[in-house]
């Protein structure tokens, strides 16, 4: 059963940055997608970032492009997103998935608990 963790989550003030971590366990398969999704108060699950773990590829949401970065260290079974000029708007639950598509949620079967990540203006 795939086991997800995720940390790093904390307050900024807009225009900071954070690093968030998602460390994996009891993956059957070499070669699979390693999402990024948040979620704010009131509003559906959205994806922000995946990376697929065999050959790099990374997918970004429009909103996030040019600001996030998602990276994988294979040796360590983790998965990164570095956010950097954060926004008020990027405040939400942060959430690891794997076993999904792209930036689909629905799509995701395995989750972690989920890091709170907050941006004052």
């Amino acid at each position: 059963q795939v086991q997800l963790v995720e940390s790093g989550g904390g307050s900024v003030q807009a225009g900071g940055s954070l690093r968030l971590s998602c460390a994996a366990s009891g993956y059957t398969t070499s070669s699979h997608y390693m999402g990024w999704f948040r979620q704010a108060p009131g509003k559906e699950r959205e994806g922000v970032a995946s990376i697929v773990t065999g050959s790099g590829t990374t997918y970004y949401a429009d909103s996030v492009k040019g600001r996030f970065t998602i990276s994988q260290d294979n040796a360590k079974n983790t998965v990164y997103l570095q956010m950097n000029s954060l926004k008020p708007e990027d405040t939400a639950m942060y959430y690891c998935a794997t076993g999904g598509w792209r930036l689909l949620p629905h799509t995701y079967g395995s989750w972690g608990q989920g890091t709170q990540v907050t941006v004052s203006s």
